[in-house]
Order: C-alpha cells, then structure tokens, then sequence
C-alpha cells in the first residue's frame, strides 16, 4: 500500500493544476486569494529588485508563492522570509552544494515521514535522534538530509497551503549524539524549521526525553523565535498528553496511532529516486544538489 501511495504521490507532485478543495484551504489558511494573487507575486518580485537584499536563484510565479503562503500573503513578511531563505544558503552553502542526493539513503529511519495530511497537521515528520550512530556519518548528512526533505516538500503545493508538524522522539539519547549537537548544528536546524524556509510549521512535540533533554534543548532554546513558542509541547513518556494534540489516525502505531502510510527518508529517497521526473531533477540540480542516476 505504502508502495503504491508514493508512486500516485510522485506522479502527482509535478501536476501544477490546483483543485477546488486545496484553493479553499488556501485561502483559509494562507489568506490567499485567486484574485489577488498574481497582484502579490509581482509586488514581490518588486520589492526584491528593489530593495536588493537578497539575489534569489529563482524568481518565477511557482517559486515566490511558497513564500507568499509561508507567510500568509503578507508581502513584505514574504519578502524578510525570502532574504532570510537567500542568506542561510549563502552561510551554509555546504548543506546544498555537491551533496549527492540518494547517498543520504544512509541516514536510515533516523527520519520519517507519516502521509496522513490534515489541515490542522499538515505533513507529519518524526526525528528520531536516538537512533543516529555518529560512527557512521556525522551530524551535517542529517542536517542535509533535513534540507532535502523541505526543498522536496515544498515543491507540493498541498504541503505549502497544509505545512507540517514536528514530532522529536528522544528515546535512546545519549551523551555521545548530545555531543555532537553544536549551536551550529542547532541553529541550522532551527532555521529549516520555518524560521529561514517557506514552510509552516503547524506544532512540534518532543516526547521520551529524560535529565539529557537539558543539555539537548539548551543548545536549541536560544535560537527559537519567542514567538514559536506556543506551538511546541513537552510530553515527556506520556502518549495521552500527545493525543490530546495530534490525533492518533495521524500517528504510527508506535506512538499508539493508526497511520499506516509512512515511511523512513531511506524508503522516500528511494521511491523519489525510481518515480523522479525531468522537472524534478532539473529544481534540484538548480538548487545546488547532485543527482545520479
């Protein structure tokens, strides 16, 4: 079942057309509408060539109405998250340039992604760093393999309008991966986040965490906006307290939900991999990424 969905998923990614129900969600949750929208977008790509801030790779329709509805069609906040989106990569070049796509395969089920979209969850990845060994690659490939994840996301308009919630599991930290965690690290996680992409982040909820969680999230707090924080819940061990957020049909039954269509990054990078069209390719060859056939 998980096969076939993905297969429909990829195929369908790259149709541009936009149906009534996404349209609707659109507007509800971005504040956008049709028939303002081409009005926005220019007004954007105004204000970038006019201010100068930033020299974005891209500047056609497809591209600036991410930002547009990341930031609820509010032009000039589109505008600071598109400069902010510009500077990251110029700072970290290194999470973009030359890194070959389907190597990161190796970060495993380290990530994981549960495809039950909902308007008040969206797409709903789970980080599980307790389950990253740092003798086998180091914490840059699961950074990158997070920068994949939302460049690819992104490219779908229903995840755009939807956005996203964050389940961190902490189960199996230890001091050897807490270690490696440095506020560079941290800080550039934060920012795919949605401080420095165009996404919207709906929650993040951190669960299974014990005494480490101290020196895991001080390294963190530091960089998350003040206003972030009404959107992300401690649970500690307790499955309930996470149910009163995230409904359970949205969740693996590890986390006693129901939600069957998921899957590691290992098994999205390699269905990606098979069902991948020209356009898919040529957005991330643009974005800096190597893609081998």
């Amino acid at each position: 079942m998980f096969e076939c969905f993905l297969e429909i998923a990829y195929e369908a990614e790259l149709n541009t057309d936009e149906d009534q129900e996404l349209l609707e969600y659109s507007s509800k949750l971005c504040n956008e509408n049709l028939s303002t929208r081409d009005a926005a977008i220019t007004e954007l790509r105004k204000m970038i060539f006019d201010r100068d801030e930033c020299e974005p790779f891209r500047t056609d329709d497809e591209f600036l109405l991410r930002f547009l509805r990341a930031r609820d069609f509010v032009v000039p906040r589109a505008h600071k998250l598109l400069v902010r989106y510009c500077a990251f990569r110029e700072q970290y070049p290194h999470l973009y340039k030359d890194v070959d796509l389907w190597e990161l395969v190796k970060v495993g089920d380290v990530f994981e992604g549960c495809m039950f979209d909902r308007p008040d969850v969206g797409r709903l990845t789970i980080m599980r760093f307790g389950r990253w060994d740092p003798s086998e690659y180091p914490v840059e490939d699961l950074v990158r393999t997070g920068v994949v994840m939302m460049e690819i996301g992104i490219r779908q308009p229903k995840i755009q309008v939807l956005g996203g919630t964050v389940l961190v599991d902490l189960q199996g930290l230890s001091l050897r991966q807490v270690s490696a965690l440095t506020p560079t690290i941290a800080y550039q996680i934060v920012n795919l986040l949605g401080v420095s992409t165009p996404t919207r982040l709906n929650s993040c909820h951190i669960i299974n965490y014990n005494w480490l969680l101290n020196s895991f999230f001080y390294i963190f707090k530091k960089f998350i906006p003040q206003h972030a924080w009404d959107r992300i819940h401690f649970h500690g061990s307790d499955l309930k307290s996470l149910h009163k957020h995230l409904d359970p049909v949205c969740l693996p039954e590890r986390y006693g939900g129901t939600c069957r269509i998921h899957g590691s990054a290992r098994t999205w990078l390699q269905k990606i991999k098979k069902y991948r069209g020209e356009h898919f390719d040529r957005e991330m060859k643009q974005l800096g990424f190597i893609i081998k056939e």
